[in-house]
């Protein structure tokens, strides 16, 4: 398997990745696996081998590191999707409604 490209995005259903170069500076460690909450099904989208990751915030971005040669982006109501070795920005998707953007709810 080839080492993604840096800009690279995966999208697993509101949750979006991109491939990144390097973390930038000032960020901490998170302790845990879950990249994103439903707040209405209460299913998340979280890594299923939590072993073969370290989440990292810094303010309210979001990142993740796959130390292992792939980790399994796994949620209740979508495909698994694995995620090749390296490190990520994490977004949630968002819509705009008049006068400010909401994060959109699974």
């Amino acid at each position: 398997m080839r080492s993604p490209i840096a800009g690279t995005l995966y999208r697993h259903g509101d949750v979006l990745l991109r491939q990144i170069d390097r973390l930038p500076n000032n960020v901490r460690k998170r302790e845990s696996v879950t990249l994103a909450e439903g707040e209405v099904t209460g299913h998340q989208h979280r890594i299923q081998q939590a072993q073969a990751v370290q989440l990292w915030e810094q303010g309210e971005n979001l990142f993740l590191e796959v130390k292992a040669f792939s980790a399994t982006l796994v949620h209740e109501e979508h495909h698994a999707i694995e995620l090749p070795q390296g490190l990520y920005r994490v977004w949630k998707q968002r819509e705009y409604r008049p006068g400010h953007y909401v994060e959109v709810s699974d």
